[in-house]
């Protein structure tokens, strides 16, 4: 009888997996801080995002920049509209093989994405291998 409950399970939750569409990633989530939005677009195949709201664009009278950033060359650039996720590829389940960009530590990381549900979206950042890594978990904003 447990065979049966579970295999019911397994293809009910594999029947969820499956009706779900690219494009569900797509839109404006906040970060689990909630001091930045960041929109999530396809753009040629894959799936980018930008931050496109700081809670502080500010400091010191002027837009907060890349400073963190290892490369001198980036470090000035500004944190509004700045690419942090590159190459999300969906693969019928989640959102693989694409890099998170963290601002805050001027670190790059191989990412995936996973929707936990329509508004919460699970984000792996890693090195190498996905254990070795952290979870950041956004929320879908709601105007």
């Amino acid at each position: 009888m447990k065979q049966v409950i579970v295999s019911i399970f397994a293809v009910a939750l594999s029947l969820l997996s499956f009706g779900q569409k690219a494009s569900a990633i797509e839109g404006i989530w906040w970060n689990e801080e909630k001091d930045a939005r960041v929109e999530i677009v396809e753009e040629n195949g894959a799936y980018i995002g930008k931050i496109i709201w700081l809670n502080e664009p500010m400091e010191n009278g002027k837009p907060k920049v890349d400073d963190e950033n290892p490369d001198a060359s980036k470090q000035n650039r500004p944190l509004m509209n700045l690419l942090i996720l590159e190459k999300l590829k969906f693969d019928g389940e989640l959102w693989d093989d694409g890099t998170i960009y963290d601002p805050k530590s001027g670190s790059t990381y191989d990412c995936y994405a996973e929707l936990m549900s329509e508004n919460r979206l699970k984000l792996r950042g890693y090195i190498g291998f996905s254990l070795l890594g952290r979870s950041a978990y956004w929320e879908r904003y709601q105007p």
